[in-house]
């Protein structure tokens, strides 16, 4: 027998100890330097974390429809989800608020996320100066952060950069205005269709805007990265890169052909969150195909937070805080202790039929059912630390079923092999043909759950997309763990006397499981074919005279034909 299965063996063993030590020193490395834990962190229902209400900001007493309510709600949820799975909730409470609740203590970053970057419009920008300090001190009552109706110009504006909208009233106005909490309020539920006085997030600059043009809910996608040369060479400088639907590209086509051709502060739009201008960039030229480029002065980070605030920021409604509180967890440690103890008993029950069935093989199959367990543990602790992954009671129950996916490759790899024994191979060649069989068998059987957990995975959302998460999770380690752990050892095991000589505690002793060859030239006669030849030799002896004649000329008759 060739020494190749032996030194193939070897090096998959070598490449999954890499692996191990690899998820070992990534988590590590989150520990020490990035706020990593050893343990996974831990959803709602066992753990509990904060609950956000958040109550629509509407003005004239319009009311708010079901269907702005649903869009919101699946807008917060992206904003949510959108550095992974987190576990959370996000639910309408009546026919007003949106309750959001997140495991554990939310980072700021995430708070903001939600409790900000509400309604998101673009208006072009009409004057703009920087807020002084003399009068941001000052006591004055404060006007009006959008134009009254007095201050509606009587000369018709052609068009939202027209500076006929700048009435007297209105440029007295701009000239009080103080960039306070107050007037961002105010701000945020401004109408939009008239002009708007307003302050950048910072604080340090106010501008006077006229009407919304393009609306948040007309961007397709943003995204942020490196700006490129025209050859493919990095400037090093960092930009948000912009997709608008159909709707939005006509519009901003418009708007930006227009803005092209003017010059000073009329040159720029502004982005407008919440009634506060996070950007105005200046047009340097007309943008018709829905791709615009903002550029200038941003950092990765800032420029990652831009194009998060532009992708999830297309809320129907603006929304205010209406209370943010602590919550205790809905199950509790009670029932993760529960479920682990199901998942305890599982695997017991695993290891019992393993051994009854497999005798010494079985052991096999618990060092595979322990090396899965250690990198699946690896993984879901390193999504945990860098993907913001929650474990639920839902996501255990996953892990529990991977058990079986686990045990039932281990089992057709076994039986495979056990099937080639039956028909007459040696040890060896057993393993490694039963090997090729069973793993067309595994990867088909292993393709069907990852595909199913990867489409519930998409359609769910909560505590059901942790369960697929944790079943597609394992079932691509289930994969891993047969082919560089499980077919490694039983190949060296079978190298061992114990299981070379088909020992009756190995679990693949041939005598046991029937085989019709022994050895080379020798074939051993099995039970059935035993009671066939006693049977036929029954027979002959209860032949006639003349049958036995005519069996020996037949089998003369057989034997000449044979020379010839």
């Amino acid at each position: 027998m060739s020494r190749t299965p032996v030194r193939q063996a070897s090096r998959n063993l070598i490449w999954l100890a890499v692996l191990i030590l690899a998820l070992v020193g990534i988590n590590f490395a989150g520990v020490l330097w990035g706020g990593g834990s050893w343990t996974p962190k831990l959803a709602l229902d066992l753990q509990g974390g904060t609950q956000i209400i958040l109550t629509p900001q509407i003005s004239d007493g319009k009311a708010v429809t079901p269907e702005q309510m649903n869009q919101a709600v699946a807008i917060i949820r992206q904003r949510v989800d959108s550095a992974g799975v987190s576990e959370a909730e996000v639910n309408t409470q009546g026919t007003n608020n949106i309750v959001v609740s997140i495991p554990g203590t939310p980072d700021q970053d995430t708070i903001n996320r939600i409790e900000a970057s509400a309604k998101l419009d673009f208006r072009a920008v009409l004057l703009t100066s920087q807020a002084s300090s003399s009068s941001a001190s000052s006591a004055s009552p404060q006007p009006s952060a959008s134009a009254s109706q007095s201050s509606v110009p009587k000369t018709t504006p052609s068009n939202a950069s027209d500076m006929a909208w700048v009435t007297p009233a209105l440029q007295a106005q701009y000239d009080a205005y103080q960039c306070s909490a107050a007037n961002a309020e105010k701000a945020a539920v401004s109408a939009t269709d008239k002009p708007l006085i307003t302050c950048d997030v910072s604080g340090a600059y106010k501008y006077l805007l006229g009407p919304v043009e393009v609306t948040g809910s007309q961007i397709a996608d943003a995204t942020s990265g490196v700006i490129q040369t025209s050859t493919g060479a990095s400037t090093g400088q960092w930009a948000v890169y912009m997709t608008f639907n159909a709707a939005g590209t006509e519009a901003f086509g418009k708007v930006t052909t227009r803005l092209a051709g003017l010059t000073g502060a009329r040159n720029q739009f502004a982005i407008v969150l919440d009634g506060s201008v996070i950007s105005a960039p200046s047009t340097q030229s007309a943008i018709t195909d829905g791709k615009p480029q903002i550029s200038g002065g941003f950092t990765q980070k800032s420029a990652k937070t831009l194009a998060d605030q532009l992708k999830y920021g297309a809320l129907p409604i603006g929304f205010t805080v209406q209370s943010s509180d602590t919550i205790s967890a809905t199950l509790g440690t009670t029932q993760l202790l529960n479920g682990l103890l199901a998942g305890l008993i599982g695997l017991i029950l695993v290891i019992i039929y393993s051994l009854i069935q497999y005798r010494a093989l079985g052991f096999v199959t618990v060092f595979s059912l322990g090396v899965s367990a250690i990198i699946t543990y690896l993984l879901v602790t390193i999504l945990s630390w860098y993907q913001g992954y929650r474990l639920s009671l839902a996501g255990v129950a996953g892990l529990i079923v991977a058990i079986g996916i686990t045990a039932d490759s281990f089992i057709v790899f076994f039986e495979r092999t056990r099937d080639e024994l039956r028909e007459g191979r040696g040890i060896e060649s057993a393993v490694e043909t039963g090997w090729r069989r069973a793993l067309r068998t595994i990867l088909a059987s292993d393709a069907v759950n990852f595909l199913a957990a990867l489409v519930l995975f998409i359609l769910a959302v909560g505590n059901v997309r942790g369960f697929a998460l944790t079943l597609g999770l394992t079932t691509v380690v289930d994969v891993v763990v047969v082919a560089l752990f499980t077919h490694p050892v039983l190949s060296l095991l079978a190298q061992s006397r114990f299981f070379a000589s088909g020992h009756a505690l190995s679990g693949l002793d041939p005598a046991a499981l029937g085989a019709v060859y022994r050895g080379r030239a020798q074939f051993r006669t099995t039970a059935g074919q035993a009671k066939v030849a006693s049977a036929s030799k029954e027979a002959a002896k209860r032949q006639t005279i003349a049958e036995r004649k005519a069996a020996s000329l037949a089998n003369d008759s057989d034997a000449t034909s044979g020379e010839g």
